[in-house]
């Protein structure tokens, strides 16, 4: 587009520049020359020179020359517009080449338009055959694994069957087996029970023995213990009310519970106050008292040992010093 303007453009600029060279201005007569002969003595004689005639050369010497100016203008505005007219043939030549080629560029296009439409057509046309295909082949897939899937449901269902029948089989057999076994059981265990009624009155017997027996043993035994631990007891209180000074301003109200702790050899584990006197002197004289004994007189049978004497409480009282 651009080149056809500039084409037309200069051949407007070409032919305003033709007009004005088609149009010269006149151009002015040259300037006449008049001259004078001086000769020297004894000039020779000159020719005759008819003076009327001379200004018809001069004027016909004059028209000579236009007129060659005018067919030399003639000529060069024929040149001109001959080139001019080659210059509009060498630019209509080009606009028509310009033409020919948008023209076949235009077919090109529109032939690469079709080609391109044709692709994309086959394209599309070949991807709904490849969707088709993957939709066919899904769908064959979908089928023969509901296929598969109803195959194995109904060997899923059999075989469940199958087993329910064998469990079923298997139950009545075990509870045919299992009746057999209890009313064994019921014949064995009325059996048992009349031999055991015999053995457990027999045992009865025997154990109601035992347990008098136990028991007078357990009791003479607990007396014995008894014995044994209130003999210990008054020993232990013998040693500690003489290793134990109560304080100058100790009164019979006043009175101090203590715990102690021993090892089955007698010596003292620990000792502290269960119920306190309110004076802490006479506190701390019972405390003392404890710690003083160096060995405390323990029974050997151990049994004794741990039930009376592994952690006693004794009470301390001015007047249980008398």
């Amino acid at each position: 587009m651009a080149l056809s303007v500039f084409l037309h453009a200069l051949v407007l600029v070409v032919a305003l520049a033709g007009w004005s060279w088609t149009n010269p201005e006149d151009d002015p007569q040259p300037p006449s020359i008049s001259a004078r002969l001086i000769t020297q003595a004894e000039p020779e004689p000159s020719p005759v020179v008819d003076t009327v005639d001379e200004p018809d050369r001069d004027q016909e010497r004059q028209k000579a020359q236009e007129e060659q100016r005018r067919q030399q203008q003639e000529a060069e505005r024929r040149q001109k517009e001959k080139e001019q007219a080659e210059e509009a043939r060498r630019i209509q030549q080009q606009k028509e080449q310009e033409r020919q080629r948008q023209a076949e560029a235009e077919k090109k296009r529109e032939q690469e338009r079709l080609k391109a439409q044709q692709a994309a057509k086959e394209k599309a046309e070949a991807e709904a055959k490849e969707r088709a295909r993957q939709k066919a082949e899904e769908e064959r897939r979908k089928q023969e694994a509901a296929r598969k899937a109803a195959e194995e449901k109904r060997r899923a269902e059999e075989e469940r069957k199958r087993q329910e029948a064998e469990r079923q089989a298997r139950e009545e057999q075990e509870r045919l087996e299992a009746e057999r076994k209890r009313k064994e059981r019921e014949r064995q265990l009325r059996e048992s029970q009349l031999e055991a009624l015999a053995e457990e009155a027999a045992q009865e017997q025997q154990a109601e023995e035992r347990r008098w027996k136990e028991a007078a043993a357990a009791k003479a035994r607990q007396a014995q213990m008894l014995s044994e631990s209130q003999k210990f007891r008054a020993l232990i209180r013998d040693r500690l009310m003489k290793a134990w000074y109560p304080p100058p301003s100790a009164t019979s109200a006043m009175s101090t519970t203590l715990q102690i702790n021993l090892l089955p050899t007698g010596e003292l584990v620990g000792v502290k106050i269960l119920s306190a006197s309110g004076n802490s002197a006479f506190d701390n004289t019972t405390l003392s008292a404890v710690r003083a004994v160096g060995q405390y007189p323990v029974p050997e049978d151990r049994q004794i040992f741990e039930e009376y004497f592994r952690q006693f409480s004794i009470e301390f009282n001015p007047e249980n010093v008398q």
